[in-house]
């Protein structure tokens, strides 16, 4: 029973009246913790000693070198295994039938028949070596005994003792006793440290070459992190794959599987080499495994890409020096170099380094532009970047429509002639009736060169940043079109389909920016109509296609598996306007960063070349015009003229006004001035005296009819 504790609590001023009672607090003590049974802390000190550092180095030590011994066994018995029969030429004839190289392999089995015979002669003069080696032995010691006697014979001539005569014979005899006597003493230690050296010699054998798991070895050769990238390296990696084939290929061919590579090339940053695969292994077998195939060669997932060259069943891999893509590219020459300058025509973009560390450049010249990829991974960055250099030719005119709103596109106000900012629905409308006067504005150059095909016009650059906005805005017009949409019927859709079926033949370009690819917001006839796309990080490889093909993906592109955050402003680009490696149908791209601050210093060199621009940053559609007037105009002299020829005749007058005009607007103006169109053999015409009277009727009643 536990002692209690008693507190006497007294107060230490009397009252002035009543004295307090003495206060008893009696606190109990807290019972005891009941002890830890034994098993329980003998199972907590087994764990501990288990688990701690030291044993645990003490097990990989056990481990390594017990294999380096069995394995440097199984390496010593192969040798010999190979010198003292044909399987290596064998290996080696395998090899080169597997490579289709028949001459190596006839070459090879010339070797191993000239092997076969040679040791065929070594065996049958074993069969005559006992007869021929008693013959010499004996021979051998009746001379040397001759050579004995006669040398004691000397002796003894020179001394005159007869005895010498045999003092040779003796000494030899007993120099053998001799060594008879130290062999018997030796015997018996050799024999007990025999073994033990010839286990030493495996075991060194063994730890040359790191016959061990990967787990058991020291922490210095673990931690292979950036070892140089080597035959020997790639070929275990590609046998550790996982793909049985492959494996029991390279484990069959004599060459331990060199034969399958070529030279191993520096490429920037890191290595390249193209992998012949055996038959029977598919190259997408390989691709599939990326992120095995770079862990096996000491790599990140995102250090190794895998293409496909032309050649048949070969895999082109690059391969990162380790660390070096997550160090930062160099500023871009539009920012270093203020002499630098552009041409529509003739010249490329600086739009940063490839994975070799070679520059990037891109050309735009009659190529429209998709760039797409996740949130906030660079492709505003990307897009301003080609634009900012394609600025510094002042023949090239923008209009731009940035439906993010976030001033990113602010260093153009001045150099494009419609800059559109903002991310609501009226912005998304605005930029759709932009891409629609771009339409007009192709139109009227193809009818131009129709006319004088030596006509030449200065490129116009139609720019939509976050062109997802403009796909999926719900607004319809007054005649029931939506503005987005990816059917026929929608406004921004069918616009850019037009601009690009013709647009390049007169310089009138869609440049694209959207985010996270779907068919709603990027519809299949659009985005295949770009010819340069290019890809930031998506989600999926479905999205990956999306933006840049699936001949591109199958081909090796994978911005799916670039590294969200990591990455930013890494593109996979599919273009014949960049410079791609011979076989393949896509490269990576790098792209320099080029922020707010030196992009409006690049801008104002910009300006600087031009005359002068007013950049109007709404597409002003309230003009009002006299619509009955005008039709009376475009009648003109005619007595009738059909109502489909009336709205071209208004529409060419002044296409931003009466753009969305119909039959029924047509109608509608002239019932409310009496007047409404008629049918002439059986077409709607609008007679000229008809509009006549409407003009008088509305005069006389002092009111004036504006077009909307």
């Amino acid at each position: 029973m536990s002692e209690n504790v008693v507190h006497l609590h007294k107060h230490t001023n009397p009252a002035p009246v009543d004295t307090a009672p003495t206060v008893l607090t009696v606190v109990p003590d807290a019972p005891p913790a009941p002890p830890v049974p034994l098993w329980v802390r003998s199972g907590r000190a087994v764990k501990t000693a288990v688990t701690h550092e030291r044993t645990r180095s003490a097990g990989r030590a056990v481990v390594r070198h017990g294999l380096y011994t069995f394995n440097g066994g199984r390496i010593a018995a192969r040798r010999a295994w190979d010198g003292r029969t044909g399987s290596r030429y064998e290996r080696m004839i395998r090899a080169a039938e597997a490579a289709g190289n028949l001459e190596a392999a006839e070459e090879w089995e010339e070797r191993l028949q000239r092997f076969r015979a040679a040791r065929h002669h070594r065996r049958m003069d074993l069969l005559h070596s006992p007869v021929d080696a008693a013959k010499g032995v004996a021979v051998g010691a009746g001379m040397s005994v001759g050579v004995l006697v006669a040398l004691g014979v000397i002796m003894a001539i020179n001394t005159g003792q007869a005895g010498d005569v045999v003092t040779p014979l003796v000494a030899t005899i007993d120099f053998i006793a001799l060594l008879i006597r130290i062999v018997q003493i030796v015997w018996g230690p050799a024999l007990t440290i025999g073994p033990f050296l010839a286990l030493l010699a495996l075991w060194s054998v063994g730890r040359k070459q790191q016959a061990a798991p990967a787990w058991a070895l020291p922490a210095n050769v673990r931690s292979s992190e950036g070892e140089p990238i080597t035959p020997s390296i790639v070929v275990k990696a590609l046998r550790d794959l996982g793909v049985p084939a492959l494996a029991r290929a390279i484990k069959e061919m004599g060459d331990a599987g060199a034969s399958m590579l070529g030279p191993i090339r520096i490429a920037g940053c890191g290595v390249e080499v193209d992998v012949t695969l055996p038959s029977g292994v598919a190259t997408n077998e390989v691709q599939n495994k990326r992120r095995k195939l770079a862990e096996n060669l000491t790599r990140h997932e995102h250090e190794v890409f895998i293409t496909i060259p032309e050649a048949a069943r070969t895999v082109r891999l690059w391969i990162a020096d380790s660390g070096a893509l997550d160090e930062p590219i160099g500023p871009s020459p539009l920012v270093t170099d203020e002499t630098l300058t552009a041409n529509y025509k003739t010249g490329r973009a600086p739009w940063g380094q490839d994975l070799r560390g070679d520059a990037a450049e891109l050309s735009v010249y009659q190529r429209h532009l998709l760039v797409t990829g996740l949130s906030n991974q660079g492709k505003t960055a990307a897009l301003r970047a080609l634009a900012l250099w394609l600025a510094l030719d002042r023949t090239v005119q923008f209009w731009i429509a940035d439906l993010k709103g976030v001033g990113d596109w602010a260093p153009f106000d001045g150099i494009a002639k419609v800059l559109i900012e903002g991310p609501s629905d009226s912005h998304c409308i605005q930029a759709t009736e932009m891409v629609e006067d771009a339409v007009e504005e192709m139109n009227r150059r193809i009818e131009a060169v129709r006319k004088d095909p030596s006509l030449v016009f200065p490129p116009l650059i139609v720019l939509v940043d976050e062109a997802q906005k403009a796909f999926m805005c719900p607004a319809k017009g007054e005649d029931g079109r939506p503005y987005g949409g990816a059917k026929a019927t929608s406004r921004y859709f069918m616009a850019v389909r037009e601009i690009h079926n013709q647009g390049r033949a007169v310089d009138v370009l869609m440049w694209q920016g959207t985010q996270d690819p779907t068919d709603q917001n990027l519809p299949k006839l659009v985005r295949e109509g770009a010819h340069t796309r290019a890809s930031l990080v998506v989600g999926t490889e479905s999205q990956a296609e999306m933006a840049l093909g699936a001949k591109a993906v199958n081909a090796g592109a994978a911005p799916h598996l670039l590294r969200q955050g990591l990455d930013k402003g890494t593109l996979v680009v599919a273009s014949d306007g960049i410079a791609i490696p011979a076989g393949q149908s896509s490269i990576t791209v790098r792209t320099h960063f080029i922020d707010d601050e030196p992009a409006a210093e690049i801008a104002a060199r910009a300006k600087a070349l031009r005359d002068g621009v007013a950049t109007l940053h709404a597409i002003d559609r309230t003009e009002e015009r006299d619509a009955l007037a005008d039709v009376a105009a475009v009648i003109g002299d005619a007595a009738r003229l059909r109502t489909d020829e009336v709205l071209k005749r208004l529409h060419a007058l002044d296409t931003a006004v009466y753009r969305e005009w119909n039959n029924g607007r047509l109608k509608r103006l002239l019932e409310e001035h009496g007047e409404e169109p008629k049918k002439s053999h059986g077409v709607m015409v609008v007679r000229r005296d008809d509009v006549a009277r409407a003009l008088a009727n509305r005069d006389a009643d002092g009111s004036a009819s504006a077009a909307e």
